[in-house]
């Protein structure tokens, strides 16, 4: 039994703790907090996007795609649950399905997302042709489309195989601009490169057709700069140097478009955010975009123990007043892929229209506007 002038301090304390948890736990006015990561299970390569009244999130699963649905950013722990697509094994898309995004594309809605046939392992006979180890050399894009315009009561289906011209493709996103529909996704030079991984872009004549031959693809990024390379700065080879993870981002006030891509390798602290930026009228030009080769624009920090940032999407407040960040990280950046959870910060704009990220943490930081 604690003594009663213990009582009179700890009962008050108590109290006030409940009261405080109780707000913060609610979303219903300007003092409402969130802290990352928004999902306590863990997850990799987030897409978020919203339509009507919802948030919709794909992931990372390997087995399958699985769609989330929300009524908040900043929680998913209670979210809807749907299953998509699972895959029958045998087929050329039957497992380590990856970085599956829901894009809203006409009056129907497509699920982009890179698989392989068997589990990312080629036998010796097609890794020996390979420069250094290349265990997705397999992987490939593909399409899912849905059977109405409503994207959680749709049925998906696979629609197509994206052509990558028979090599390595993964994490491609669609690019809409004005001129038409492109595709965007990491590829080597080459079938057996193995390394580096690069940004490519085709045009498309749906989203399910790729129009480009193999004449015709451009490579936009490869990762000549030290911050894009594993380890920083690799001085030897192009081994374990990568761009990947691009997803288009534009300025809703001045129309500037961005490709914001992931760098490094995701199961590195130094997993981190490049950009490049559409200047040009001609996305298939690479001449018509700028890389900002300063630095990555969004990266670890290690104060607060929030490593391996990126592979990120992009999304708004309930309210449409602002714009939010959606990616994964670390806390324990030596346990590598299998430490990444989802995260969601509020993101800005510098005064020449490009992003201005803010530094990767766990708050507590306020809730988005209009989130109820």
């Amino acid at each position: 039994m604690l003594p009663q002038f213990l009582s009179a301090l700890i009962v008050p304390f108590l109290c006030l703790h409940v009261v405080l948890a109780q707000t913060n736990s609610s979303a219903t006015n300007s003092t409402a907090t969130y802290t990352n990561p928004i999902l306590t299970a863990g997850g990799a390569d987030p897409w978020v996007i919203r339509h009507g009244d919802y948030y919709y999130m794909t992931y990372t699963t390997n087995d399958n795609i699985t769609i989330l649905r929300s009524s908040v950013l900043t929680d998913w722990n209670n979210a809807d649950v749907k299953l998509a697509f699972n895959p029958s094994y045998g087929y050329a898309y039957s497992t380590d399905l990856w970085a599956p995004e829901l894009h809203p594309i006409g009056d129907r809605w497509y699920i982009i997302f890179t698989a392989d046939p068997n589990y990312d392992s080629p036998p010796p006979e097609t890794d020996m042709y390979c420069e250094f180890t290349c265990p997705a050399v397999n992987h490939r894009m593909f399409v899912l489309e849905s059977s109405t315009s409503d994207p959680w009561e749709s049925d998906y289906s696979l629609k197509s195989e994206l052509n990558t011209y028979d090599q390595f493709a993964i994490d491609g996103t669609y690019f809409q601009h004005t001129t038409g529909l492109y595709h965007i996704y990491s590829c080597w030079y080459r079938q057996y490169d193995g390394w580096p991984s690069n940004l490519c872009i085709t045009k498309m004549s749906d989203p399910w057709t790729v129009s480009s031959n193999f004449s015709q693809r451009e490579i936009l990024s490869v990762p000549s700069n030290p911050w894009e390379k594993t380890p920083y700065g690799r001085p030897f080879n192009v081994r374990l140097s990568s761009n990947e993870g691009p997803e288009q981002l534009t300025n809703p006030t001045t129309g500037q478009q961005f490709v914001i891509y992931s760098a490094a390798r995701s199961d590195n602290r130094n997993y981190c955010l490049g950009q490049l930026e559409l200047v040009g009228a001609d996305p298939m030009n690479p001449e018509d975009w700028r890389k900002d080769n300063e630095g990555c624009v969004f990266y670890q920090n290690a104060l607060e123990q929030a490593y391996g940032v990126g592979h990120a999407s992009f999304t708004k407040s309930p309210d449409g007043k602002e714009d939010w960040i959606v990616y994964h990280g670390m806390l324990d950046p030596i346990t590598g892929w299998a430490a990444r959870t989802i995260r969601t910060q509020r993101f800005t704009w510098n005064e020449d229209g490009t992003p201005n990220f803010p530094r990767p943490g766990y708050g507590p930081y306020p809730v988005p506007s209009g989130q109820t």
